[in-house]
């Protein structure tokens, strides 16, 4: 348990100072933006991809 939430601290501050700097987080290139009128959808499927891949190799590497 103890592992687990230094992981996660770790997460949320590397994800803090990665927004701090700039870094365009959750609108990738591949998140689909569609604006028209007074409407707008934002369906973020490239950053779904990305965080579900880094969610399994954390919850992996937290397993052994």
């Amino acid at each position: 348990m103890g592992k687990l939430l230094v992981v996660i601290g770790l997460v949320i501050a590397a994800l803090g100072v990665l927004i701090s700097l700039g870094a365009p987080i959750f609108r990738l290139p591949g998140d689909i933006v569609v604006r028209r009128g007074n409407f707008s959808f934002y369906f973020p499927l490239a950053t779904s991809i990305v965080l579900s891949v880094l969610l399994t190799l954390l919850l992996a590497f937290l397993r052994r």
